[in-house]
């Protein structure tokens, strides 16, 4: 097991590859690792992000199979089954990192700044369910500051709301921090 400090440092890297177009996973070792991935996984963290099919995680930290456990969800909220989640990585695969990462034009954020703007009305129930989650931390006026309170708002939800995850906080050196992925660049910035 690495430490959070130490997963952090890897995630870093791996951005600052793919950004340089310098990526290390290639498909001949993918596949060779796959087969000593059959009995189990020990990702070095877990990555909450929305699922965007622009930002797909993996590739944006240039980590292969079983390196990271990643739950994606539009937005990337966390809600009950988010939160569980990543309590399972942390408590059944030993992961000492949790990632929240929002990402630039997230489209979840757009739906709930149009709902504040506009008022707009979201027909789905699922839908408003991602959409309520959320417009209470969003500002109608910035998308870049909404995107960012969003990331900090699942973080604050992942440290409060889970006393798996607080336990694993105070005891175990676990940390859980939040990031922005800009699609224009590449680029992950750690809050």
């Amino acid at each position: 097991m690495i430490s959070a400090t130490e997963a952090l440092q890897k995630l870093v890297d791996g951005n600052r590859r793919f950004v340089a177009g310098e990526t290390h996973c290639a498909p001949l070792e993918v596949q060779a690792h796959r087969a000593a991935l059959v009995e189990g996984q020990k990702p070095f963290a877990v990555i909450l992000s929305c699922s965007d099919s622009r930002a797909p995680t993996e590739v944006i930290f240039d980590q292969g199979l079983g390196a990271l456990f990643v739950v994606r969800v539009a937005g990337n909220i966390a809600a009950a089954s988010q939160i569980g989640s990543v309590e399972y990585a942390v408590e059944n695969l030993g992961a000492q990192l949790v990632v929240v990462m929002g990402h630039t034009s997230c489209g979840a954020v757009a739906a709930a700044i149009a709902q504040i703007k506009d008022g707009a009305e979201i027909a789905s129930p699922h839908l408003r369910s991602v959409v309520d989650q959320i417009r209470p931390v969003v500002d109608a006026d910035s998308p870049a500051d909404a995107v960012r309170a969003n990331v900090r708002h699942s973080v604050q939800v992942l440290q409060t709301e889970s006393l798996v995850l607080q336990g694993h906080s105070e005891e175990g050196g676990l940390k859980i921090v939040g990031a922005e992925y800009s699609l224009g660049t590449g680029e992950v910035r750690f809050l």
